[in-house]
């Protein structure tokens, strides 16, 4: 794997349970890469994503995740190779009786951190990348959906991780709030760290240009530029 290169995955089959998803899966993404991964509902997305997860095993082919070979990962490895993941959710997956401080409290605590200044320290450097300085204090029904979504940014920023996998991050948001979080999404990525967004709003290919790859009729391939395509044959 180049030094760059944080996923690399080559003639991966991508299983869900007993069902072959995806065939001879080959792709990379570099460090500071935003890529989009499209495709129909069903078609892989999800799938990949929890494989890059470890949530899903590989079976067969190769596939590095910063610098963990998911074809011979030994559960104890797992929650280390998780750590090194940030991940943002559709639907959120706030604890709506906790505020916003403590919801990331919660995850530090979780992973390992004691000190009271280091976990303030650290909350407030996340809150502050998201633009959240002064939503600390607020409950989770305080907040707009948009604001909710930087929150679970936030989260996935906490330990500080090499690779971020947004899952349909803007699937419960109005057209402003989506473009908000993809343009955070991709400021992070200029930030040193690779994202990977999943999504079926097909606008944010032109709007906010990247590498896109397309699950489709079993495989993953890698598109032009969304500049040089006809937004709706991806429809197709």
């Amino acid at each position: 794997m180049p030094l760059d290169t944080i996923i690399e995955f080559t003639n991966a089959s991508i299983t869900q349970k007993d069902h072959l998803v995806l065939s001879n899966v080959s792709f990379t993404v570099d460090r500071g890469e935003f890529v989009y991964l499209i495709g129909r509902v069903g078609s892989g997305k999800t799938s990949i994503i929890k494989t890059i997860n470890a949530e899903l095993p590989l079976i067969s082919g190769e596939a590095k995740v910063a610098d963990y070979n998911l074809a011979h990962l030994k559960k104890r490895q797992i929650p280390y190779l998780r750590r090194k993941l940030g991940i943002v959710f559709q639907d959120f997956q706030l604890l709506t009786d906790r505020s916003v401080y403590q919801n990331l409290a919660f995850v530090l605590k979780a992973t390992g951190w004691h000190g009271k200044k280091e976990i303030e320290q650290r909350i407030a450097d996340v809150l502050e990348k998201t633009d959240l300085n002064l939503k600390g204090y607020k409950m989770p029904h305080q907040l707009s959906g948009g604001e909710q979504q930087r929150v679970v940014v936030a989260r996935a920023l906490l330990n500080d991780p090499d690779i971020i996998l947004a899952d349909e991050p803007t699937g419960n948001l109005d057209p402003d709030s989506s473009a908000d979080i993809v343009k955070l999404l991709q400021d992070i990525s200029r930030n040193g760290r690779a994202v990977i967004m999943a999504t079926h709003n097909y606008t944010f290919l032109k709007k906010f240009p990247a590498r896109i790859l397309k699950c489709e009729k079993g495989f993953l391939i890698e598109m032009k530029e969304a500049e040089e395509i006809d937004l709706s044959s991806l429809m197709e």
